[in-house]
């Protein structure tokens, strides 16, 4: 478990940007955080926003880019690191399905969780995720599979869409679900999550997700949409279907970059942290 240690030198790199620490679960795994630096081991635990990085692992930009966000939110900010590769050389996509080669992400990710309230003084029990773009298609996974360790999700932009249909096989459905993790999905502790969608107006671009024989591709992609826009629309048409209310964000001007979602993104989460913040 890690703790900072008594030594004010080392002591203070377990303050504002962290470096990236291993899992100690599975230490090919990694998270940084940001902490706010007046904050101690004896103070009340802060909320914790786990952010989860796509394709390009850009895990420390998002580090920093929620820095203000946790200084001015007084929250730990957590952005996990699932490297490339992993098991299998040049290997991209695993993370974003949940589980890859006897992998757990999502169990792995809630290690990490526990590990990171513990050492910095976070309250994990309940929190906040967001992901976009490869992060989006893990969030909205993850949600399905954890809704009660949740204080609210943001599905930013997935390329690929898991519906909750039995009738469709693992991941353009939940068919299987149970058998394959274990896990029987809740409606109603589904229903209990703030959920938001967002996606950048400009967000229309296909090449990367229309890629037919490709290592994250299923016939049947091509049902939900086009483009992101769409295929998110499909994702939230299927949550309100089954009762889960859903902020539904388009931003003006933005196309397939988490970094300019983050605004509209943290203000869902600062209005649900200040308890203003609803979807109902």
């Amino acid at each position: 478990m890690t703790r900072p240690p008594d030594l004010a030198s080392e002591r203070a790199h377990f303050v504002g940007g962290t470096p990236f620490f291993a899992s100690q679960h599975d230490q090919r795994l990694f998270y940084a955080l940001y902490v706010p630096k007046d904050h101690t081991p004896d103070a009340e635990p802060l909320p914790l926003v786990v952010v989860q990085h796509g394709t390009g692992r850009s895990a420390e930009l998002y580090r920093d880019r929620w820095k203000g966000f946790a200084i001015e939110h007084r929250c730990v900010i957590l952005t996990p690191l699932f490297p490339a590769g992993l098991v299998e050389p040049g290997e991209l996509h695993s993370f974003k399905f949940l589980e890859y080669q006897g992998i757990r992400f999502d169990e792995e990710l809630l290690h990490i969780v526990d590990e990171a309230a513990a050492g910095f003084n976070a309250r994990g029990d309940r929190f906040f995720l967001h992901g976009f773009s490869g992060g989006g298609q893990f969030a909205h996974r993850f949600f399905y599979a954890h809704p009660d360790r949740l204080a609210g999700v943001s599905i930013g932009a997935p390329g690929r869409i898991t519906q909750l249909d039995d009738d469709l096989p693992w991941w353009l459905g939940t068919g299987g679900f149970e058998e394959r993790f274990g896990i029987r999905i809740d409606l109603g502790a589904l229903r209990r999550v703030p959920v938001q969608m967002v996606v950048g107006a400009d967000d229309v671009e296909t090449w990367e997700i229309t890629n037919p024989g490709g290592p994250n591709w299923l016939d049947g992609v091509e049902a939900t949409g086009k483009t992101r826009i769409e295929r998110l629309e499909t994702l939230r048409d299927n949550f309100t279907a089954h009762g889960i209310p859903v902020r539904f964000d388009v931003v003006p001007g933005v196309a397939h970059r988490g970094a300019d979602v983050a605004p509209v993104v943290q203000d869902f989460f600062g209005g649900l942290l200040a308890g203003t913040e609803s979807v109902r």
